[in-house]
C-alpha cells in the first residue's frame, strides 16, 4: 500500500479544505488513492467554489498523465501538486490520469466575469479565429470544434474559472509554466497582445458546457503547429 501516506498528508495540508466526507471506498483501491485529489479538486474532480482549483474529472487521460509528470519534473509549480506526485512512477500517474478521466459528470453553470462586451468579442474572435497578424491561430484549433479537448492529451477550455485561466496563461507568457518541446503554448501566449489573455479567459468563463461534453478524436483535429505535449510519444496512454 505505498501510496497510503499520501491521504493522510494532503488531507491535512492546510491550502485546501476537506469536502464533504464520501462513503468510504476499498482500501487500497484506485478510487481511495485518488481521494487526496478531491480535497483541492472537488468531489470526483468536479472543482470548487475557489476557482483557482480546476476540474480534472473527464479530462483527457493523456493531458492529465502529462500534467502530473510537469509537476513531478519541475516544468509546472504548486507545492501541494510537487509533493503529491515526487516519488510516484509513470504507472501509476498513468492509473491516476485514466481514473479522473472516466469520471463523466455535469459541470457548473458559468459565473460571468464583469467585462465589456468589447472585451468579450475581442476574446471570441481569438477563440474561433485567432489573430492572423500576430500569426496567433484560433483556440479551436487545437481545442476542439466544441473547445471540449481533444483525445487524449489536449485539454478543454470550458467549464474553467477566470481565475484559473488567467494564471495558466500568465505562467505560460512569464515562463513558469513549461511542457515538451516544441512548447506551443507558450509560443502562442507570447504572441498576445495587451488585455487579450483577459479576453480570452473572460469569454471561456462565460460558457455553458453542454451537457454531452466529450473531447473530440484525435482524427478531427490537424493542430496548426507542432507541439511536443500531443506528440504520439507524449501522449502515449495505455
Amino acid at each position: 500500500m505505498k501510496h497510503l501516506p499520501l491521504v493522510a498528508a494532503i488531507l491535512l495540508w492546510p491550502g485546501c479544505p476537506l469536502q464533504a466526507t464520501q462513503s468510504t471506498p476499498p482500501v487500497d483501491s484506485i478510487e481511495q488513492r485518488a481521494r487526496p485529489c478531491m480535497a483541492c479538486h472537488g468531489k470526483e474532480g468536479r472543482a470548487t467554489s475557489d476557482g483557482y482549483f480546476p476540474r480534472i474529472a473527464g479530462k483527457p487521460a493523456g493531458y492529465l498523465f502529462n500534467q502530473l509528470v510537469n509537476f513531478r519534473e519541475g516544468k509546472r509549480h504548486f507545492p501541494m501538486m510537487a509533493y503529491l506526485v515526487d516519488r510516484q512512477d509513470d504507472a501509476y500517474l498513468r492509473e491516476l490520469a485514466n481514473y479522473f478521466a472516466s469520471q463523466k459528470l455535469p459541470y457548473a453553470a458559468p459565473v460571468p466575469p464583469r467585462v465589456t462586451q468589447d472585451v468579450l468579442d475581442r476574446g471570441k474572435q481569438l477563440v474561433f479565429e485567432g489573430d492572423a497578424s500576430r500569426d496567433i491561430p484560433a483556440c479551436r484549433d487545437c481545442h476542439g470544434t466544441r473547445l471540449l479537448g481533444v483525445a487524449p492529451a489536449v485539454p478543454g477550455l470550458l467549464g474553467l474559472s477566470q481565475d484559473y485561466l488567467l494564471a495558466q496563461l500568465g505562467a505560460w507568457q512569464h515562463r513558469s509554466r513549461r511542457a515538451h518541446e516544441p512548447d506551443c503554448m507558450a509560443q502562442i501566449v507570447r504572441e498576445l497582445g495587451p488585455g487579450d489573455i483577459n479576453a480570452v479567459s473572460a469569454w471561456l468563463a462565460t460558457q455553458t458546457v453542454p451537457q454531452d461534453a466529450h473531447p473530440d478524436d484525435a482524427a478531427a483535429i490537424i493542430p496548426p503547429r507542432e507541439c511536443g505535449s500531443i506528440s504520439p510519444a507524449a501522449a502515449q496512454m495505455p
